[in-house]
């Protein structure tokens, strides 16, 4: 089947590492997932964020914690929600020094937006528009674009300034047979908020009768896009 990558893609994703291909390339009728396990070379965020970004941990939004060779794992999983979407799982695992902290998102591709849109935490309660394009190096950009804000009947657009865009990229390393990853959030108005870079090693798993793990899946489903 077409996943939810490969339809905002188009033809550019066959301009993808055929590695990249693979941890993009399947969705819920594939029975598969991706499980990444490395380490962040670097994992900073800016001084002046500590107090938002700790708020964050509560819903596994981002994190304020800085540092070096930090464990890592991912974990993506594929499964149709409870709207009948296509969803992908982003769920992040960082092992710093006596704790863990989390970064929490699932992807789906939304008819309405014509493009994947990011729910952010494990409540769904930010909707972020991506861009999605094939980088020259056979990896896959992934930027972040307009987002919104819902909990109960509210709903409204976040201001650009009050929150941070991402620029996230992936590529395949043939030398280290490796995953390379680098992430970048800024704010327009105070700059870098947020960033890390690293390494990973991922492996195709089958999904078996159990089904997706409930840990990676939401605690609260939005069906507003």
């Amino acid at each position: 089947m077409t996943s939810i990558y490969e339809r905002a893609l188009g033809a550019g994703f066959k301009q993808l590492h055929p590695k990249i291909q693979e941890r993009f390339g399947f969705g819920s009728k594939n029975h598969i997932a991706s499980i990444g396990e490395g380490i962040m070379e670097e994992i900073w965020c800016a001084q002046w964020a500590a107090l938002p970004l700790y708020i964050g941990t509560i819903r596994h939004i981002m994190f304020p914690n800085r540092g070096e060779t930090v464990p890592f794992q991912i974990e993506n999983y594929a499964y149709r929600d409870e709207w009948g979407r296509e969803t992908v799982t982003w769920c992040r695992t960082f092992n710093f020094p006596g704790i863990q902290r989390r970064f929490d998102a699932t992807m789906i591709y939304s008819e309405q937006r014509s493009r994947v849109v990011d729910y952010l935490g494990n409540k769904q309660h930010l909707a972020v528009d991506l861009r999605i394009t094939a980088g020259d190096n056979g990896g896959i950009r992934i930027q972040s674009g307009e987002q919104r804000f819902y909990e109960g009947l509210l709903g409204f657009r976040v201001p650009p300034w009050f929150t941070g865009t991402a620029d996230v990229c992936e590529w395949y390393d043939d030398v280290s047979q490796k995953y390379r990853i680098s992430v970048q959030v800024s704010n327009p108005v105070f700059g870098p908020v947020f960033r890390y870079k690293g390494t990973f090693q991922a492996r195709m798993i089958e999904v078996g009768e159990d089904g997706v793990p409930p840990h990676v899946k939401p605690l609260r489903v939005e069906i507003r896009e």
